[in-house]
């Protein structure tokens, strides 16, 4: 069936019933629900159905139901797209690119359903079948750490929908999936600029085990340390069960710092660096003379005792242009696939907390 005589037949459709939804009409006419959404917003478009929250509703059915008011019911009441966004819980990462999406999704009219994801790969499962039942045109989704094994990327890739993987990267088998993330290894790598150009020949590495971003950081922090030169320094595991670490990850490090063998260091995360720079004073050790910082995030740095120099993944920018990717998967799903990647700054704090720029030469 041509797209124009498809279409044509989901019109009689509408017309005949008043009011469709596209999950049931996709299975109806055995296309898929991807394809049945271009078709209602292809007719909405010249006015001959009104889009409505997972599906759509004649001109005359809907004037009927505005008339009727709210005690009326209908299949849904969005005129926009609706976006379900799947968060991990619990980290003060996220927030930022939440309002990201949030700000985007009103610019443009869209609703979005939040759900955060569970501690099991079942749980996260669960969470996707049941926004893709209640009817989302498109998913975001930040996958928790730890829960891609092998096969999930295949399966996201599978579904009716668009999904938007938002600060993660896909893998090789990433199907239709998209991406919008921040460039970890480029934010690592103005870090070790930075530190470099401070004349520091050797610049140790403090990362969360834990962390989805912490592959990505090592990467850059690599790759940087090669380019210039440079000897990589030691690096220490941060594996805490809670927020902020406890002292005892950095013991080797502090060991380092008072024995000279440590002057300089990329910390991964904030709340990490601020534990660091306490544990430091508290042995009669100074930040930036004894051991110089740059953190990763900028979440809290510059409320650390020493305001610290720090690395800012575009997080609000991330959400937005999830939600600008969305939209036009949506609009033209025939468009090719984007793996989008931010850059990161580096913003620059002295020891008084002054703030004198907003960027590193690459």
């Amino acid at each position: 069936m041509l797209a124009e005589e498809r279409r044509e037949a989901l019109l009689r459709i509408v017309e005949r019933r008043g009011a469709i939804k596209v999950k049931e009409v996709a299975e109806e006419i055995g296309v898929s629900a991807v394809t049945v959404r271009q078709d209602v917003r292809d007719l909405a478009g010249r006015g001959l159905v009104v889009r409505v929250h997972g599906g759509a509703m004649s001109p005359t059915a809907a004037r009927a139901a505005e008339a009727a008011g709210p005690a009326t019911p209908r299949p849904g009441s969005q005129r926009g797209d609706t976006f379900g966004l799947i968060v991990p819980p619990g980290n003060y990462y996220y927030p930022e690119i939440i309002r990201g999406v949030q700000d985007a999704a009103r610019t443009h009219g869209v609703r979005i359903v939040l759900a955060v994801s569970g501690e099991t790969l079942t749980d996260n499962r669960e969470q996707v079948r049941r926004l893709v039942a209640a009817g989302v045109d498109g998913l975001l989704l930040m996958p928790r750490a730890g829960l891609e094994p092998a096969g999930t990327e295949q399966w996201l890739a599978g579904l009716d929908i668009p999904v938007v993987l938002v600060d993660r990267r896909a893998g090789a088998y990433a199907g239709r999936l998209e991406q919008v993330a921040s460039d970890h290894a480029h934010g690592a790598g103005l870090a070790i600029r930075h530190l470099a150009g401070l004349g520091h020949e050797r610049i140790a590495l403090a990362a969360r085990a834990e962390s989805p971003n912490t592959l990505l950081i090592r990467e850059g922090y690599a790759a940087a340390c090669k380019a210039l030169g440079l000897l990589e320094g030691p690096e220490y595991r941060i594996d805490p069960t809670g927020e902020p670490a406890s002292t005892e990850w950095f013991e080797d490090l502090v060991g380092a710092v008072e024995a000279g063998d440590v002057r300089a260091a990329l910390v991964h995360n904030d709340l990490d660096a601020v534990t660091l720079v306490g544990l430091l004073q508290a042995r009669g050790l100074r930040v930036p003379e004894d051991l110089a910082i740059v953190t990763y995030d900028d979440e809290v740095a510059e409320l650390s005792d020493v305001p610290l120099t720090a690395v800012a993944p575009p997080k609000r920018a991330v959400g937005a242009w999830a939600v600008d990717l969305m939209r036009r998967r949506i609009a033209d799903p025939a468009a090719p696939l984007a793996e989008l990647l931010l850059r990161p700054e580096l913003r620059v704090r002295d020891s008084s907390g002054a703030f004198p720029t907003r960027g590193e030469a690459t």
